[in-house]
């Protein structure tokens, strides 16, 4: 019976069973196409990996990303932590500190940068310490904002608990579009919940039917706590088949671009680091970078450790 070499990984974290699950496939050509969305279906992860050589020999790999509710153009943690388990399985070696691949995904050519633990010269570093996105779209608005009483009925909150004004809901997206909901306090994130049955009336196949809610910390507890996160969020995927998400790069990309539009710092590279997937039990730490210049947003970067938990072989018939 025919198989394929799989890898999991857990990302946006540096210990096992916190971040966000991965499977990766790293040489995916023998398995069907119809195998694949059964494949990560079968994993029961938010997203499976399949990697192939690439269509141009300039990039390092190409890599489709699928959910249990399908092939999605681009995300934020399947990208990060494919490009950490080639090199952590051995598939890719670096001879230095640090190294950059070049992914082909949907949305395309993704480059990433990965830090390794130092070594002699001529020595292979073996696992990453960090790898590090950069956008391959520029965050964008893309649709109207939904209006506060409807996200209230949606997110199982009161009008009180958003923000509103410049911090109004917007749909942002990196390729793939995400509802950005601003909230009061760190309270009203967790107490979120999304109703289905409001959400499949109002926003389901909407632009904005992925949602994130965010809280921003207020640096109180930075004199005591340097590594406090500056950002509180939770995100939720009904759409995608994901009820909630512990970690979620691609939402943090376009929480980049919509802080930053929002900063009236410019011609600098603005940072926050984000919290995610308490709630759930899986901690998840991201960090995300934003350059402005001409008062315009110029990149966006999404970066996070990860740690290998197991690998195997997936068996299947052709």
């Amino acid at each position: 019976m025919p198989s394929a070499h799989f890898v999991t990984a857990d990302v946006f974290t540096d210990r096992a069973f916190g971040g966000n699950q991965l499977a990766v496939f790293p040489d995916a050509h023998a398995i069907p196409e119809e195998l694949l969305l059964p494949i990560t279906r079968e994993f029961n992860y938010s997203e499976v990996t399949f990697v192939y050589p690439p269509a141009d020999e300039k990039h390092t790999r190409r890599v489709r990303i699928f959910t249990p509710g399908g092939e999605v153009p681009f995300a934020g943690h399947p990208t990060v932590g494919t490009a950490f388990v080639l090199f952590a399985a051995g598939e890719l070696r670096s001879m230095c500190d640090e190294a950059t691949v070049v992914l082909e995904e949907g949305v395309g050519p993704v480059t990433v940068k990965l830090r390794f633990p130092p070594g002699a010269d001529g020595e292979t570093r073996g696992r990453p310490t960090f790898a590090q996105l950069a956008v391959a779209r520029l965050p964008e608005a893309t649709a109207p904002r939904p209006d506060a009483a409807t996200l209230a009925d949606v997110l199982s909150l009161d009008a009180s608990d958003f923000i509103g004004g410049d911090y109004g809901a917007e749909v942002v997206s990196c390729g793939l579009p995400f509802l950005m909901v601003a909230l009061r306090s760190r309270d009203a994130v967790r107490r979120a919940r999304v109703r289905l049955d409001v959400w499949e009336r109002t926003l389901r196949g909407s632009a904005g039917s992925e949602i994130m809610v965010f809280a921003l910390g207020d640096g109180a507890h930075r004199a005591t706590i340097p590594r406090a996160p500056d950002v509180h969020a939770r995100v939720f995927v009904p759409g995608l088949s994901v009820p909630e998400d512990p970690a979620t790069g691609s939402a943090c990309a376009a929480l980049g671009g919509y802080l930053a539009a929002r900063t009236p710092r410019d011609d600098t590279t603005l940072r926050w680091t984000v919290e995610q997937g308490v709630d759930m039990g899986r901690p998840s730490r991201i960090e995300v970078e934003a350059d402005k210049s001409g008062g315009r947003v110029t990149g966006v970067r999404v970066g996070g450790s990860s740690v290998l938990v197991s690998e195997g072989r997936l068996h299947f018939e052709e």
